[in-house]
């Protein structure tokens, strides 16, 4: 049988969104015209993928694998395709780069415009997302490359470290340790610890730094951002371990808050890249990575 690739392209798009109009808009096909194409794809295949319903759609436990199997055939064409520009222009066309909350509000303002004067036929599309679903992403050939914080597990991945990050300790202005040129993880013991939601890395980080002296973690309080924590600290309800870079720059002088380093060697964390072993993007990847590790404060 001829199957072709549109067709999987429909399927796919129509297992996302569960709508026939949405999922023609973003194949910008008519509406008929995949509905057309997905009862010829199933008259092809002899069996059912979809159960049609006038306010749902779903897919069939057939669908549903054929569908697991399309997305793998689809992400292996757009690698020839992009494999093939890459030998053009190894270093043009679109980067796709993720970069965690907690690092691409602070990271992007000192290597972007190096970035963008060092690579000039590379467009960088940028996204943001927590580390388990940049790593899904990046399995799943939407995303290129992601930056976040290493360790993080590697199978069909390769990853390289492009720099470390200290901490420094927020208290509120008027916090006995904010009189101290640097501190001791040590003097942080009885402290009330503010932290990020769960699905952060840094607010394990910061847990296990802080575990050994017996810092306690305020239970109701998460924040969804470290600007949200910069703000509670402000506030006198607790301490928090933010990264260098969200101490430097316009995020220094928040008032109401005392930076203050720690004592060497002080808490890091490691920050690191990280793509696909099989990405046809890896001398783009590579040229990006060399100047974050050069130019990374």
């Amino acid at each position: 049988m001829d199957l072709k690739l549109k067709d999987l392209r429909y399927l796919v798009a129509l297992a996302d969104l569960r709508h026939f109009g949405r999922a023609a808009a973003r194949c910008y096909v008519s509406q008929p015209t995949l509905s057309a194409q997905l009862k010829k794809l199933e008259e092809s295949l002899g069996v059912q993928l979809i159960e049609r319903t006038p306010n749902n759609v779903t897919l069939t436990a057939a669908g549903e694998e054929i569908v697991a199997r399309a997305r793998r055939i689809i992400e292996a064409s757009d690698e020839v395709v992009t494999l093939a520009r890459s030998h053009q222009d190894p270093l043009g066309g679109r980067l796709r780069l993720a970069l965690l909350p907690t690092i691409g509000p602070y990271l992007l303002p000192e290597v972007a415009p190096v970035l963008r004067k060092a690579l000039l036929r590379l467009k960088l599309h940028l996204y943001e997302y927590q580390t388990a679903p940049m790593l899904e992403k990046l399995h799943a050939g939407e995303l290129d490359v992601g930056i976040l914080a290493l360790p993080v597990e590697l199978e069909g991945l390769e990853a390289r470290e492009l720099y470390r990050e200290e901490f420094v300790l927020a208290v509120p202005e008027r916090h006995p340790l904010a009189a101290r040129e640097r501190v001791r993880v040590a003097e942080l013991r009885d402290e009330t610890l503010l932290l990020l939601e769960e699905g952060h890395c840094l607010r394990d980080q910061a847990l296990e730094v802080c575990s050994r002296v017996g810092v306690r973690d305020s239970q109701d309080f998460r924040a969804t951002s470290l600007e949200t924590l910069r703000q509670m600290v402000a506030a006198g309800a607790g301490v928090t371990l933010l990264p260098e870079l969200a101490g430097r720059g316009a995020y220094r002088s928040g008032r109401g808050v005392a930076l203050r380093p720690f004592v060497r060697p002080a808490p890091v964390r490691h920050i690191g890249a990280v793509w696909r072993k099989t990405t046809p993007r890896r001398a783009a990847i590579e040229a990006v990575c060399a100047l974050i590790a050069q130019h990374a404060p």
